[in-house]
């Protein structure tokens, strides 16, 4: 599993991490039962601290996206573990919002923002 992190990022690693880790998952580069590096190797291979690695593993736990055994290790769940429901949706407006926010006041058109997510959306799915 190759991770593309950014030190200079003001995004948290533990951040980088986990959105890679979706990364991975969403274009099927990670399939479910595939097991990830242990908490040290991964942040051995990262050059990081392996609290941040624990965090990035716990917050995909808690989303459902993995699952951590102490005699299997962290492992890919299957996609009926994360599928979307209520609560992610509502997650997703919330952070969308803030996005859409700051469009309009750079007078952006909405159908070039639908346009924008609609090409991301097929990039990412023809990558599969």
């Amino acid at each position: 599993m190759i991770l593309n992190i950014d030190f200079d990022s003001e995004t948290p690693i533990y951040t980088q991490v986990s959105n890679q880790i979706i990364k991975g998952i969403a274009c099927q580069e990670l399939t479910e039962g595939e097991k990830l590096p242990t908490v040290r190797q991964l942040a051995s291979d990262i050059g990081v601290n392996l609290h941040t690695i624990n965090k990035a593993y716990n917050n995909l736990k808690i989303r459902g996206f993995l699952s951590i055994n102490r005699r299997k290790g962290v492992v890919i769940n299957s996609k009926d573990s994360f599928a979307y429901d209520t609560d992610y949706l509502d997650e997703l407006k919330e952070n969308l919002s803030p996005l859409i926010y700051e469009a309009i006041s750079r007078d952006v058109d909405s159908k070039l923002v639908i346009n924008l997510v609609n090409e991301l959306y097929q990039t990412v799915e023809e990558g599969k």
